[in-house]
């Protein structure tokens, strides 16, 4: 007997996907991808290796528009990716700046512009961000605060260590760097993945309970995909590139 496969969006949200019939007897992966900003190359590349199929979760971390190149391209292969296996994106600040300008916080423009907003949009091909088309604007609104399963804790950027995840402030979700306060292991014992706080080197910062895997794709390093059940990671650059031409594994997540 089979099962119809949902996709998860905001606010516990599930949207019906039309093409995804799941065997009860075949157990998706899960697979987290880390801040993409508009490398639309770079996810297709990842997408590509991966191959989603429509019982596996693929969770999104945040910042899909501004600094990298192609922020409405980024958003067209995600909203595909809706149609293909289970969507779990989380919102980042970048995402949330556009939405508080469009809800009428016309004082966050100038701010939001210098960082990156101009980038997408170029890519839209607009000089308002009210002239970017609705439904881009619909699936950033979609997104939710945060995902939480038996084993691990999924943010945009923070996390306040003795606070259930649903309770956490906005602020520390999205805004509070890994590099101004690097909390302490999660009360519950599960392990947080974030993004956020970009990481330079390219490298995943691996604390054991605290993974960032923000690899700074848009500034010359890394888009980076973990899958949970393996530890298997791929990474790919701005041009669709993959890091050493295959996966690797770096142990379980």
């Amino acid at each position: 007997m089979a099962a119809l496969a949902f996709l998860v969006f905001g606010g516990g949200k599930s949207w019906r996907n039309p093409q995804g019939v799941v065997s009860r007897t075949m157990p998706g992966r899960t697979i987290v991808i880390g801040d993409i900003h508009g490398c639309s190359d770079a996810l297709a590349a990842l997408v590509k290796t991966i191959q989603p199929q429509p019982a596996d979760k693929l969770i999104l971390l945040g910042d899909y528009i501004d600094r990298g190149p192609d922020s409405r391209g980024v958003i067209d292969q995600l909203l595909g990716l809706a149609r293909r296996c289970w969507l779990i994106p989380i919102l980042g600040n970048h995402d949330k700046m556009l939405l508080s300008v469009l809800g009428g916080k016309t004082n966050m423009f100038s701010n939001w512009m210098a960082l990156g907003g101009a980038d997408t949009l170029r890519s839209f091909g607009v000089l308002s961000p009210e002239m970017i088309p609705d439904r881009y604007v619909s699936f950033l609104r979609a997104c939710r605060s945060t995902y939480e399963t038996p084993t691990h804790l999924f943010a945009h950027a923070n996390y306040l260590p003795g606070i259930p995840l649903d309770e956490q402030p906005h602020y520390v979700l999205r805004w509070e760097s890994l590099k101004v306060r690097t909390p302490a292991p999660h009360y519950t014992g599960k392990q947080a993945i974030v993004g956020h706080s970009a990481q330079r080197s390219g490298q995943i910062l691996d604390l054991d309970y605290l993974k960032c895997i923000d690899t700074y794709c848009y500034g010359g390093g890394w888009l980076t995909s973990v899958h949970l059940e393996t530890g298997e990671v791929i990474q790919a650059d701005l041009r669709g590139r993959l890091r050493n031409g295959e996966a690797k594994s770096v142990g379980r997540a």
